[in-house]
């Protein structure tokens, strides 16, 4: 698979060594509202457990050196250290973060009930899961899952075509704004007007000391990002204001 990278302008305050606030498009802010569906647990798997900042990676290890004896008979340790990602509402998300499913778990994924007759009451994903109703560990009768269309109501008949194809471009953010992103991650749709507000706010007199600068953000860049923004109310400067941020001229 190719590697996604988005842009994402910055301008900088080159005196104050610090950025003032991003530029972006859909993209850049899809991915990082798409950081508020990680589990916890995927948050720790990708920052690595050494290098996460307080205790989530030691209580991470001691999950992984449990032993399944201690375990309830209907829990699983892999659901707490690979819990599955949201992604309802979330298509066409850029590709910047590492994807720990593989495709074989993709392919094998099914819902599954109790094979005793009688048994409708509950669903598993997994085929060796011990039924709840009457304690059989064999819920392995594979069913279908049945996927509902939205129903459009008549109040909304009216609706246009282009609004249809705004609700099939996937994401969380539409597409036809820009985007204002502070160093904090505070975001915003952009105007001239806000910006200019923001100069004052930051009391900026000498408009020469500010540049603007045009970064490519991929996989590494990504995962830096995620873990300034456990750690820091300046995001941007801290990931991409030091030396060797890769950061070039508009």
């Amino acid at each position: 698979m190719v590697a996604t990278r988005v842009s994402l302008k910055l301008l900088v305050d080159v005196r104050g060594r610090r950025v003032l606030f991003g530029e972006a498009g859909k993209d850049f802010v899809d991915f990082l509202f798409s950081i508020m569906s990680l589990p916890v647990g995927t948050v720790v798997r990708l920052l690595n457990k050494e290098g996460m900042v307080g205790s989530l990676g030691t209580l991470y290890e001691s999950i992984e050196k449990l032993s399944d004896v201690y375990m309830q008979p209907l829990q699983d340790k892999e659901a707490l250290l690979k819990p599955k990602v949201l992604t309802s509402g979330a298509t066409s998300l850029p590709q910047l973060l590492p994807n720990f499913e593989s495709s074989k778990e993709s392919k094998d994924k099914g819902f599954y009930k109790c094979t005793n007759y009688g048994c409708v009451s509950y669903i598993a994903e997994d085929p060796k899961a011990t039924c709840p109703q009457c304690n059989y560990r064999m819920m392995s009768h594979q069913v279908k899952l049945v996927k509902t269309e939205k129903k459009v109501s008549n109040s909304l008949s009216y609706t246009s075509a282009s609004s249809s194809e705004a609700e099939g471009e996937g994401g969380f953010v539409k597409g036809v704004v820009t985007y204002m992103v502070m160093d904090d991650l505070m975001v915003e749709p952009m105007s001239t007007i806000s910006s200019i507000a923001l100069l004052n706010r930051f009391n900026i007199k000498d408009v020469c000391a500010l540049e603007e600068k045009t970064i490519k953000i991929g996989m590494d860049e990504a995962l830096k990002l995620l873990k300034a923004s456990l750690q820091s109310k300046t995001v941007l400067t801290d990931v991409f204001f030091g030396k060797k941020a890769n950061i070039s001229g508009p």
